[in-house]
């Protein structure tokens, strides 16, 4: 049965995609001493990268956050494989987001805004998290 935060996620009309396996020499995810790290996750939908480019180049800022939203959903598809139940999440700790984008672009929180305010719509105040978001001239 669906806990709370799947409830939400529905009640959003949001659907957890199926959680990626790694595709190299890594795993998608780590839960070790109370703690869970996942490992970065691409803008997917339907089995492919959503949003491609570069922001301030052919990438408009609401697409961006689209994006980020996107790979949110991912992080939360990792996090239900690895615990079973999303409703075991006491809190999200830290949110890295990497922007592919020009190098006058500058808003590059706004578009890891798309991640953070959606985690915190579907989590509450346990989504609320410590942030980097980091512009990238190259990414997937």
């Amino acid at each position: 049965m669906a806990g709370t935060i799947e409830a939400r996620i529905k009640a959003l009309d949001l659907v957890l995609p199926e959680p990626k396996p790694a595709i190299a020499t890594y795993v998608p995810f780590v839960h070790m001493n109370g703690q869970l790290l996942i490992s970065g996750q691409l803008p997917m939908k339907d089995g492919a990268i959503a949003v491609t480019g570069h922001l301030g180049r052919d990438v408009a800022l609401e697409a961006g956050q689209d994006a980020a939203k996107l790979c949110a959903l991912n992080i939360l598809a990792q996090a239900k494989t690895a615990l079973g139940d999303l409703d075991r999440i006491t809190q999200l700790l830290r949110l890295n987001g990497f922007v592919s984008a020009t190098p006058d672009f500058a808003d590059h929180p706004k578009v890891i805004n798309g991640a953070s305010d959606l985690l915190v719509e579907i989590l509450g105040d346990k989504g609320r998290h410590t942030r980097i978001a980091v512009g990238c001239s190259s990414s997937p």
